[in-house]
This record gives C-alpha cells, structure tokens and sequence, in this order.
C-alpha cells in the first residue's frame, strides 16, 4: 500500500512538473471560471442568456482591467523619464551607506598598500586595443526582437482567455460529462464536492479582490499624504503584489521603501513610507483578514504558505498566485474522496476532531494549559454542566483500557488539575500542579480534602435554611467518587449549596455529625458499576431508610448497559441522562 502510494505521488508530481507547459493555462482558466461564476449569475438574474451572461462578465472584466492599466500607464510613463534622478540617488546613498559601514582600516589599507607609480612599458603602450564592428540592427529586427518578448505572456493570457471562455460556454456539460465518470452511485457526492470547492474559490476569490483593492486605494491616499510622488502606482502595485501570499508583501514594502530613499536625500521619507507600510499590513493581515475572510479560505495559516511554497516551486510565479485556490480545491475534494482525505485533514483550517477529542488528546500530553483556555472558552459561553455532558466526561471516556502506566498517570493529573482549577476559580499555581502531579489515588477524594481544606469538616455552615442543601454521594471507587465531585462542581458553579459524602466509608464520621436531614433537599447517588451493583442497592436502602422524605436520583453515564438501567431504576426516584438534566431538576431557572 505504502509502495502504491509512494508510486502514484511521484507519478502525480512529474505530471505537474514537466506537463506544466499544458496545466499551467488549463488550470487557471478553471480557477477563473470559479471566480467569475457569480458574476456570470447576477447578470443571468437581467434575463442575459448563459451566452450574453458569459461575454458580459468578460467584457466588463477586460474594460476595468484596460482602464486600470491605461490610468497607470501614464503614471508609468511618468516614472520613466524621471529614473536617472531617482537613480543617482539610489547609487549616492548606496556609497554614503558604504563609507558609514566600512571599518576605518580598511579605507586607510589602499592608502598603505599604495606603491610608487608604475613606468608605463612602450610595448604595452603602443599595443593597438581590439576592435569589433558590429552591425546596426534595423528596425525589423527591432521590432521583431520585441514581439519574441511580449509574445509569450500575451499568447499564454491569450490562450487562458480561449480557454476560459469555452469553459464558461460549456460548464453545464463538462459538469454532465464529470458526474458521468465518477458513477451514479457518487453523484451527490460529487455535486456536492463540485458546488463547495465553486463556493469556496468565489467566496475566496471576492473577499480577496475587495480587500486588496481596498488596500491599495488605502496605501495609496496615504503615501500621497507624506510626498511620495506617483502615490496611485505604487497603490495599485501593493494590491496586485498582495495576490501572491506572503511574499507579495514583503515584495510591496521593500519597492515603496527603496523609492521613497530615491526621491529625498535624506532618509526620513522612506522611514515614513516604510513604517506607514509596516502597520497597515499588520492592521489587514491580523485584524481585517481574520473577519473579512472569515472561513472562506477553509485552510490553516501553515497551509497557506506550504502550498505557496510547493506550487511556486513547480510552477514558478502564476504557482504562487493560483496556490491558495488550487489547494483550497484539494482540501475540499478531500472531504469527498478517500485518497485526498489525509491532504484535507492536514490542510484543513480545523482538525475533524470534537471537543471531547481534543480534551483527550491533550489530556494524554499533559497539557493542562491548553485544556484550561479551551475550558475557559467553552464556559464564557455555556455552563459548567453542559461543559462536563460535551466535553469532560466522553473525552475521559475516550481513555482506552491499553494506556500506558504513563500515560495514565498522565491522565490522571491533568484531570484532577484542571477540575481543581475549576473548583477554585483560579490558575494552579507551581507548588500545588506538583502536589497533584504526585496524585496516585482517587481524583474524586482529592477534590472532596480540597474542599474540606477551604470550607471545613462538613464542607460548610450547617447553620443553613431547611431543604437548601444538596447532598452528592458515592460508592468507595474511583469512578463513582469523581462523579459525585463532578456534579458538586456543577451545582457550586449555579450558586448552590452543594457537599459531597461517601457511602459506607464515612459512615464513623456522619455518626459524630448533628442531624442534618432536615437540611437536605435531594440526593444524587453515583451510578453503579456492574459489579458493584448489590452493595450499591444496599446502601441505597439504607440511605432512603435515613432520609425517607428526600428525593433520590442518580445520572445514567453514556456507556451504561440497559440492563443496569432496569435494576438501577428499582432504587431511585429518578435516573437522569446528563448533568445539565440535573441541574434543571435541582434549579429549574439556572440550568
């Protein structure tokens, strides 16, 4: 399989390499027929036929596009004839900026190493120099010599233009003819993919073209407001420059800084020019992008410039311009065809992966941190019971049984860390992450003694109203003392009095303790494990025995059997299916 792989990868890349000659005009025509398919729509809406629709958007396109050029055109005509002053400026800074960096030393070495002057040789001097004659090139050749020149980008635009065109003709039935091939049984699929990957470069294409545009009138205005002479041009260049990823940029910036030095003698034109630059493009690329492209892209900020990287190494510049839209078909048609489906899941802006997923995975790393600002996140938003239903609970039920020893201690301590965190409020600080790090025993019991350590032996006042106290018990176990804490947690984070006791093991401490039961409005007992079942329904009997008046209930974890429902059921007055079902049940208003 990996062979095969290995195989059909290298096949795919010396097509694209060396058949770049035929892709190259093929594959952008497609990339503008993606582009200019609203365009072609909203004028459909006018009652244009496909034909009329199609021409209209071309023609409209060419006409902006001669407009633009011919008004920077004359700016450009008006840069040339005042080159060789911009240029003896460039070349007397240059050599100001070489005398100021060079060492004194080395400029005193010529002076040192001077000899006397050397007696000119007769022979030498009378030595008749070669000389070539070469003939005049006429005008034909001229002219002929700049065709060879312009030919070849205006035939490739030529033939991307044809190209296009024909697409956009018979879109209808190349779209017929690939549904055909792919099969009847992938055709939703396949449309699907088709009408995603169209979206996503118009989507793409729109927000781009705005939003450099935008820039461009922008950067011009204002580099017309400090003196730089033909400010427009050097408008329109950044908004065509910004077309290509990252390296358009910082391409921009260094032309507007080393015009600005040419067109002073001094140096603070191009400092304002260059600084200007500098907090603009950090303004767009990390303020204005974020929430102008929104999801458009559909990939991560490192795809973008790994694509960049890899398309502009095989296709050289119109690589780097078409990277971002090609890549972005890849990853979507990587949603709908199983051999591109690890290329999506690596280019993708977000992993195909759930909350509860990601809490797993970090919790297996260690990564406390990033569990916590993921919390803190998901809790601005929601509550604490719908965090633990979603996220805490089936990412802890994600834990397969073959962990490593490590990798479960792991676990543990970065459970118990960030549910401590939570409890408290507050950040762990360093000396109490290593007092949970060395946590070998129940994270339920850790959490129970932290409470105990703030708010004392009965985890509170006693000298509380009658039926305002909500009582979280559990079986001696792991799992069922987590769970109790848990759902402490969650009643503490609505407002409510909530404590926590285990069964049978604290049966000496509550023989010392006052009567309590007309404090106590309800009773959550942890769901049993199998085999623990029959001590539980004891202790259940015993419980009610103690507290005939309370309600008991108890929350029914995702991986139960339905055979333990039906005897669990036979003991409580209520079993629930989630914590936010019994934080309703406790305070309807707060859930």
């Amino acid at each position: 399989m990996n062979v095969n792989f290995a195989v059909t990868a290298a096949c795919v890349l010396g097509l694209l390499y060396f058949g770049r000659e035929v892709l190259q005009p093929v594959v952008a025509a497609l990339v503008l027929s993606l582009a200019l398919a609203p365009l072609i729509r909203a004028a459909g809406r006018f009652g244009l036929s496909r034909m009329g629709a199609t021409f209209g958007a071309l023609g409209l396109v060419v006409v902006v596009f001669a407009a633009a050029f011919s008004v920077l055109g004359a700016n450009v005509l008006a840069l040339t004839s005042e080159l060789p002053r911009y240029s003896a400026e460039i070349r007397a800074k240059s050599k100001s900026l070489q005398a100021m960096t060079q060492h004194p030393l080395a400029r005193l070495a010529p002076q040192l190493l001077e000899g006397p002057p050397a007696t000119p040789n007769q022979e030498t001097s009378t030595r008749p120099l070669p000389v070539e004659i070469h003939e005049r090139a006429s005008t034909s050749d001229a002219i002929a010599k700049a065709i060879g020149v312009v030919s070849g980008p205006l035939g490739e635009i030529f033939l991307v233009l044809v190209l296009l065109i024909f697409i956009l003709l018979d879109r209808e039935s190349l779209r017929d003819r690939v549904l055909r091939l792919v099969g009847q049984r992938e055709v939703s699929r396949t449309i699907k993919g088709l009408e995603d990957a169209a979206e996503g470069v118009s989507r793409f294409f729109f927000a781009q073209l705005v939003l450099n545009v935008t820039f461009g009138v922008v950067i011009g205005i204002a580099l017309w407001l400090i003196g730089i002479p033909h400010a427009a041009l050097w408008g329109a260049i950044c908004a065509a420059l910004r077309f290509v990823p990252y390296i358009g940029a910082l391409i921009a910036g260094a032309a507007i800084a080393l015009f600005a030095a040419a067109v002073e003698p001094g140096w603070m034109l191009a400092a304002y020019a260059l600084v200007l630059f500098l907090l603009l493009e950090l303004l767009v690329a990390h303020v204005v992008e974020p929430r102008v492209y929104g999801h458009s892209v559909g990939m991560s900020p490192l795809a973008v410039i790994v694509s960049a990287l890899f398309w502009g190494a095989i296709w050289g510049p119109l690589g780097l311009l078409l990277s971002t839209p090609l890549t972005l078909c890849i990853v979507v048609a990587g949603r709908y065809i199983k051999g591109l489906e690890p290329i999506s899941i690596l280019l993708a802006e977000a992993p195909d992966t759930n909350e509860a997923q990601r809490f797993h995975h970090r919790a297996l790393s260690g990564d406390a941190d990033a569990i916590l600002e993921d919390a803190r996140t998901f809790l601005r938003k929601s509550t604490l019971a719908r965090y633990c239903d979603k996220v805490l609970l089936p990412g802890m039920l994600l834990a397969s049984s073959d962990l490593l020893v490590s990798q479960e201690q792991r676990l543990r301590a970065t459970v118990a860390m960030v549910a401590d965190t939570l409890a408290s409020g507050h950040s762990p600080s360093r000396s109490r992450r290593r007092r949970i790090s060395m946590l070998n025993e129940s994270i339920g019991a850790h959490l129970r003694h932290r409470r105990e350590e703030r708010l004392g032996r009965w985890q509170g006042s006693l000298d509380v109203p009658a039926r305002s106290v909500i009582l979280s018990t559990a079986m001696p176990g792991v799992r069922e003392e987590f769970m109790s804490e848990l759902l402490v947690l969650v009643f503490r984070e609505a407002r409510l009095d909530a404590r926590s006791f285990v069964l049978k093991q604290d049966e000496g401490n509550a023989d010392s303790a006052p009567d309590a039961g007309q404090l106590i409005s309800t009773v959550f007992i942890a769901y049993p494990v199998e085999s623990e079942l029959p001590a539980w329904a004891a202790a259940v009997t015993e419980l009610r025995a103690a507290l005939p008046d309370v309600p008991l209930a108890t929350i029914r974890p995702h991986d139960s059997l339905a055979e333990e429902l039906s005897q669990v059921a036979k003991h409580v007055d209520l079993v629930l299916q989630s914590c936010e079902e019994a934080l309703a049940f406790v305070a309807p208003g707060r859930s």
